[in-house]
């Protein structure tokens, strides 16, 4: 292969969930049921404007189902390097998030990620042995993050560990401080890349030297059609298949994760401490683990409370192949955005990446008019002024700081 031909760019969003099949049978009983398998795919080619999508309930039976079904019906059909396309335009790389769980430690999601079908349905065969309900999304297998890396490698799969820093169930999160104490030498080595989470930037997550070595993948985890495309990742590679995905994130032959789209990680639902007791939220100097207003130590540990305990005073250093990382406020955090005034940008500009990326001020503003043109480019900047979120509440965008911005350079 010619390493020199020249490289395309791709949106990419790798973590996006099932709420049913198409037998309005459930697969993740948090998501919308409207979040189908074909309908992900459609709103990727319709509305978002996003190439590549990791579906990651493809174990599932009864997804598995529904990808045989778009198959047949020559909808999709499955790419020589890996990957399945849907009506020749969106590609789909078939995933499967699981929960682990570590010897008195505690529980941490983790996404493979499969080249080809017949690798997805080996995977879903082995895993009925260790889940009880293989139809839902994201069970607990009972087994280790080590132990089911070795499954996912055995079939020739690829093990990212997801939204590394959530409280609740990650790795940073709940279970260790160092990789090394989950997994072998050998094993991190092998994994290929990390996902950040809402709560986090690479900022914050280049405070550990534990991740120096990996790319960093920024996801949406949307639980909905519209949350698809919060977050989302620039690849650039030679085309959109699992084969030059993986090359891309271990950096191989000038592909690479060019930029990282996110939420400020203010508007991430963990990213202070906050208490269980009061329901406050902390904003002194981290890293706090008691409520500041009541003294309870009933809370939920902060994302960057808990990063900066365990990086042991080390300053935010970043390696010299990470990629940017752009604050990027989704369109519906920005004020005065809602389902109509959406409709009618879609309407006018095609795909959400078109909105986010390509439109001007002036043209937005033809559209909505110029208050909420100027706040959409705020939020393409990373300008808006935010309040940060905690306790599985999401932060949200400082109307009243928001109204004394100075906006004179979009004129």
């Amino acid at each position: 292969m010619n390493q020199n031909k020249k490289q395309n760019q791709y949106f990419a969003d790798l973590h996006v969930h099932i709420g049913r099949d198409s037998n309005d049978l459930p697969v993740k009983i948090t998501a919308s049921r409207k979040l189908t398998f074909e309908n992900i795919a459609r709103e990727c080619l319709k509305r978002k404007g996003i190439d590549i999508v990791g579906i990651v309930d493809c174990a599932s039976p009864r997804v598995i189902k529904d990808i045989e079904k778009l198959i047949g019906s020559g909808e999709m059909r499955e790419l020589k390097d890996g990957g399945l396309i849907y009506r020749d335009t969106v590609t789909i790389i078939l995933g499967s998030e699981i929960e682990t769980r570590e010897k008195n430690r505690g529980l941490s999601h983790q996404i493979a990620f499969f080249p080809y079908f017949a690798d997805i349905r080996e995977f879903s065969r082995k895993m009925k042995g260790v889940i009880t309900n293989l139809n839902l999304s994201s069970q607990n297998s009972g087994i280790s993050a080590q132990e089911f890396f070795n499954e996912v490698n055995n079939i020739g799969g690829i093990m990212i560990p997801a939204h590394i820093f959530t409280p609740h169930k990650s790795v940073y999160g709940s279970c260790v401080a160092r990789l090394k104490e989950m997994f072998t030498l050998a094993t991190i080595e092998k994994i290929p890349a990390v996902e950040l989470g809402l709560s986090a930037d690479t900022f914050l997550a280049d405070h550990l030297e534990d991740l120096e070595k990996f790319s960093f993948l920024t996801n949406s985890d949307a639980h909905s059609l519209p949350k698809i495309g919060r977050e989302y990742n620039v690849i650039s590679m030679q085309n959109p298949s699992f084969k030059e995905l993986l090359m891309a994130f271990r950096r191989e032959n000038n592909r690479k994760v060019v930029i990282n789209y996110g939420l400020d990680p203010k508007l991430g639902k963990y990213h202070r401490t906050y208490c269980e007791e009061c329901n406050s939220t902390t904003n002194g100097p981290p890293p706090i683990f008691h409520c500041q207003i009541c003294g309870s130590k009933k809370v939920t540990r902060g994302v960057l409370d808990r990063i900066i305990d365990i990086s042991e005073g080390r300053q935010s250093i970043s390696p010299t192949h990470r990629s940017p990382y752009c604050h990027q406020v989704a369109l519906e955090f920005v004020p005065g955005v809602g389902k109509k005034t959406l409709e009618k940008l879609f309407r006018y500009f095609g795909t959400e990446m078109n909105i986010l990326h390509k439109a001007t001020y002036q043209e937005i503003s033809k559209v909505v008019g110029f208050k909420i043109a100027r706040d959409i480019i705020a939020a393409r900047e990373g300008k808006l002024s935010l309040l940060a979120g905690g306790g599985g509440k999401y932060g949200k965008v400082d109307r009243m700081a928001q109204g004394n911005k100075d906006y004179e350079h979009l004129f």
